[in-house]
């Protein structure tokens, strides 16, 4: 059996991984569609941007539900917190996700312009409403969630939906969606014939300019804010237990990895060339690439910066969960390895030949073509 703090840490690692193979696939489907009324001046056009997303949008939203059965599975404290405390803000993500595939079925019932546009609003807003809230969650996290467990271990959150709303999470947000709407123009741009594309890589350099503008703006502002530090208490190979650690709060505190290992510095530097990348990239295959490692290196920056904290507490900072104490037993994280070991290979195997196969630029030919043979969205 492999050491339960080794386990700990390889899983950590893989729900980064599953967190960052989500907004690089399915991120670009989601921005894509909160930009499909901009770069779309008509409803062929629209078809077009559409019909390029159309034969992966659904297999990409594999690595969303994996990253959920993850958390549910390995971090089973993690996942219960999380629910209570984003409660409202995960029912409004599920509705615009739900609206999404209910978009692309029904978008084309009707030949009526009136009936085309009502279901184009809903797509953009199914695209735009989950990066904006992936974002203001991932700012609460850096915050500090208002939550503390009670002698029953039972998570209990002491805040509300309208203060998940906080100057420095709504940054998060607009981070997220900037960089979710960078990479969707990025694919569009790349995958669908001009004057669509053009559009698009227009829109991609300034949603770049956002997130990079954006993203360095955040990193200042944390510099001044508190983060928890564990001072004591904390076993890496002890049974789960949150509420035994000794947590103090220090400004500035989410740099202290960074000030400890300073390789991680690479990161985040390495994330503003790549947006720049995107900016001044003439290439538009380069660009998307360049914008997909950028999404990467945005998780991965803040994920470095928090460990090993999952989801801090600010109003009992003791409760806060981490890698050490909030994951499953030494058992079941061996028994699940095995399974990701077998399954998270032949997704990405999937993900790649389907990408592959699907390539190639949607023109205003083909999907006119779909008229007449009464296809298409």
């Amino acid at each position: 059996m492999i050491d339960y703090s080794l386990l700990r840490m390889i899983w950590w690692v893989l729900l980064g991984v599953l967190l960052i193979g989500f907004a690089v696939t399915d991120g670009y489907d989601l921005g894509l569609g909160a930009i499909l009324r901009l770069i779309g001046r008509d409803d062929v056009e629209r078809r077009m941007a559409l019909e390029s997303i159309k034969p992966n949008w659904e297999g990409n939203q594999v690595w969303f539900i994996l990253g959920g059965g993850a958390v549910f599975a390995a971090w089973p404290l993690l996942y219960a917190a999380s629910f209570s405390s984003f409660y409202f803000a995960m029912l409004l993500l599920l509705v615009a996700l739900i609206l999404r595939p209910v978009g692309f079925a029904f978008r084309n019932r009707l030949p009526h312009a009136r009936w085309r546009g009502a279901w184009d609003w809903a797509l953009t807003i199914a695209g735009a409403v989950p990066s904006l809230v992936f974002g203001v969650a991932f700012g609460n996290l850096l915050l500090g969630v208002p939550f503390h467990f009670s002698d029953e271990m039972l998570p209990i959150y002491d805040g509300s939906f309208i203060g998940l709303f906080r100057p420095f999470a709504l940054l998060a947000g607009v981070v997220s969606l900037a960089m979710l709407v960078m990479h969707g123009a990025c694919f569009a741009a790349m995958r669908v014939e001009d004057p669509v594309g053009q559009r698009a890589r227009r829109i991609a350099r300034i949603a770049a300019v956002v997130a990079s503008i954006g993203f360095v703006v955040a990193g200042l502002w944390l510099r001044y804010l508190p983060a928890p530090a564990i001072v004591g208490g904390l076993h890496a190979d002890a049974p789960s237990d949150p509420l035994l650690k000794h947590v103090t709060l220090i400004d500035g505190g989410w740099f202290a990895n960074y000030a400890l290992n300073p390789w991680m510095i690479a990161v985040p530097v390495l994330t503003v060339l790549l947006l720049i990348a995107v900016v001044l990239c003439r290439m538009r295959w380069l660009a998307f690439l360049a914008s997909g490692a950028a999404v990467a290196g945005i998780i991965l920056t803040a994920g470095l910066a928090m460990f090993p904290f999952l989801m801090p507490s600010s109003t009992n900072p003791g409760h806060g969960l981490t890698v050490w104490d909030a994951s499953s037993s030494q058992r079941t994280l061996g028994i699940m390895l095995v399974a990701a070991a077998i399954f998270l290979p032949l997704i990405l195997a999937y993900t790649s030949w389907a990408f592959r196969v699907m390539r190639g630029t949607v023109t205003r030919a083909h999907v006119q073509s779909q008229d007449e043979l009464g296809g298409g969205y």
